[in-house]
């Protein structure tokens, strides 16, 4: 699955992580591959499918 960049920025940022959206805006690509970046989607308490990706 793959889903765009703004869409996990979005949910870090209405849970009022701004810091770690700002980063995820400089270190992913414009689409991301969420099995190819799930460990970190993991950290980032993000489940693609739920919180991204529907």
């Amino acid at each position: 699955m793959h889903v765009n960049k703004i869409e996990i920025i979005a949910v870090l940022r209405s849970r009022g992580l701004h810091d770690r959206a700002d980063w995820v805006d400089r270190a992913l690509p414009r689409v991301v591959d969420t099995r190819k970046h799930s460990s970190l989607l993991r950290m980032l308490d993000i489940e693609p499918g739920v919180d991204v990706g529907r």
